[in-house]
């Protein structure tokens, strides 16, 4: 769990950066139970690599980890993250996403872009999405490690496709978790060396923004009643500000247990 100071100065590094690497935040046994996961999900759905210059031809992305195991469900909410996305963002944040991203020997340059540039806002804007990569291995300079442009997430535009910029390589230890606003420029690296560079894409978005995984059709429901309050409120299942997301003046938490359905929308709490 962060200290108030860490977090704090995390947070000062998100809004002036554009991003902030908490190291050695994740526990190594759970690690290598999403190490061990990943594999069987990727032998088992025979997932093969993306067929585009965004997902990679020589990387293996794997999609709504919610609805593929257990082992996930620790991811949202972990201690030593949440606390500063939801200074980012706010505490009423949701999940928008979260996959697998292993890129293997031989891939390319991922196109820089911004995670939120296909939102038709002006730019530069309040934080609407706010994301992060678990290194479930090292993050090297050379196995394609997320390379960023400092500061980016401050202009007025989306990054040029194709045009060449300075970069800098989120290089980070297994275990460590990067933490970026959804506007800062950035792609994955070219890997040149012999060994796969395994992250955990977790992704955040405002409680007012549409997710990039519906969460609520994503996830089947009989797993969804299983999760923890939090991470119910993480994908959706709850209201946001008292008020976006209601069903019939209630919370979809209602329906999801089954009722009964207790009206909340329009009432003053004492």
């Amino acid at each position: 769990m962060l200290e108030s100071a860490a977090l704090a100065a995390h947070v000062e590094r998100v809004v002036r950066d554009g991003y902030t690497i908490v190291n050695d935040a994740i526990d190594p046994a759970l690690l290598d139970a999403l190490h061990a996961d990943l594999a069987r999900i990727e032998r088992e759905e025979r997932v093969a690599p993306g067929d585009n210059i965004f997902e990679g031809f020589r990387t293996v992305r794997i999609y709504n980890l919610l609805a593929r195991g257990k082992v996930y469900e620790a991811i949202p909410f972990h201690d030593s993250v949440l606390p500063i996305v939801e200074r980012v963002l706010d505490s009423g944040c949701l999940v928008s996403s979260l996959s697998s991203i292993a890129i293997d020997p031989g891939e390319t340059e991922q196109p820089i872009h911004a995670d939120d540039q296909i939102i038709p806002l002006p730019r530069p804007h309040p934080p609407i999405v706010c994301n992060t990569m678990w290194a479930v291995t090292d993050f090297t300079k050379d196995n394609g490690a997320t390379r960023l442009v400092p500061g980016s997430h401050k202009r007025d535009s989306a990054p040029p496709l194709g045009e060449p910029l300075e970069t800098v390589a989120a290089e980070m230890r297994r275990g460590s978790v990067l933490v970026y606003n959804g506007s800062l420029w950035h792609g994955g690296g070219a890997n040149v060396t012999m060994s796969r560079r395994i992250g955990v894409a977790m992704n955040y978005c405002a409680g007012w923004v549409r997710q990039q995984e519906n969460q609520q059709l994503g996830v089947p429901l009989a797993i969804a009643r299983d999760f923890p309050a939090r991470l119910r409120k993480l994908c959706g299942f709850g209201l946001y500000r008292g008020l976006i997301g209601h069903i019939d003046k209630c919370s979809p938490a209602d329906l999801l247990d089954g009722g009964p359905a207790r009206p909340t929308v329009g009432f003053v709490k004492s």
